[in-house]
């Protein structure tokens, strides 16, 4: 049996929810990366509600000498509550001040305590608003298609930032559910290789191949084997920002229920009849079955 606390969590991967059972509880092992990833508001939340627990127990350790505070006012607990929190600001309004040598070393300890949270809250906010977050956006469905004579596995992506991300690379894995020759299942890591994995300047779209022949994994399987499978893709894009130069990193996942068959993208680039070129965001997650006839002569094999 396995000791300490233990917990069931949920952790969601790929729109699947996963139930991670015996998992030790370890908040003060990794508060860092709790703060790092929660939300803005909840952050700040957590930031105001610490705030006011601190300031209520120094207020009752202020209480346990009735006489500790010069001028408290108003009496009782909310007068050595604001006493806290003018203390823990080291804002020394002057009006009250701690009078007993009991008082001198509970106001010493919470200015230390202050000083130190107040640059580790500094530091965490310094942290969240610096670490890089890349706006790559993703069409949620990937096509497969015939292209050139070939089957191929199409997906698209775009930079939001409208910056440019130099030296993007790209990579693409598929997972499958196995089973071994000895009867052992697992779930395998399988990379598919792209037409064109670098690009040297990602700025506005950029659509991914992944040609299906006999050195793909997905050669001869059709969506039924794909379902069977429970196959799912990861595809993975990081490159440098030009002006930050930090490296920005996105992922995305899809399930084999997302892949629209004999479908393929539309164009987000157009001209209008001035000759001027755009670009429609707005279009990324159109896609639109190919022609009746086309559809019947590149149906994929498998």
């Amino acid at each position: 049996m396995a000791t300490g606390r233990q917990r069931v969590k949920v952790v969601e991967v790929g729109g699947r929810n996963i139930y991670v059972h015996r998992l030790p509880l370890r908040l003060g092992h990794d508060i860092y990366h709790y703060c790092m990833t929660m939300s803005w508001p909840r952050f700040y939340l957590v930031i105001a509600l610490l705030f006011l627990v601190l300031n209520m127990l120094f207020a009752l350790l202020y209480q346990l000498d009735g006489h500790g505070i010069a001028n408290q006012f108003p009496a009782g607990f909310w007068g050595a509550f604001f006493f806290s929190v003018e203390t823990l600001a080291t804002v020394g309004y002057g009006d009250m001040h701690p009078q007993t040598i009991y008082a001198h070393i509970i106001s010493m300890l919470e200015i230390f305590l202050g000083m130190m949270s107040l640059a580790l809250v500094t530091g965490v906010t310094f942290s969240r608003f610096s670490l890089p977050r890349s706006r790559i956006v993703f069409s949620q469905n990937p096509v497969i298609r015939q292209l050139d004579g070939q089957t191929a596995l199409m997906l698209r992506a775009a930079n939001a930032r409208h910056s440019v991300i130099v030296d993007a690379q790209a990579q693409l894995h598929m997972l499958l559910n196995t089973r071994s020759k000895e009867g052992l299942s697992m779930r395998r890591l399988h990379d598919l290789k792209l037409q064109r994995q670098h690009h040297p300047m990602f700025v506005l779209s950029w659509t991914l191949i992944h040609i299906i022949d006999e050195h793909s994994p997905l050669y001869d399987m059709d969506r039924e084997q794909l379902a069977k499978l429970n196959a799912g893709f990861i595809l993975s894009i990081s490159g440098s920002d030009e002006i930050t130069r930090q490296i920005m990193e996105s992922r995305h996942i899809f399930q084999h229920g997302d892949i629209r068959w004999n479908h393929q993208f539309q164009d987000l680039l157009y001209t209008d009849e001035h000759g001027n070129d755009h670009v429609d965001f707005g279009l990324l997650q159109a896609i639109h079955p190919l022609g009746m006839d086309d559809a019947d002569q590149q149906q994929p094999s498998g």
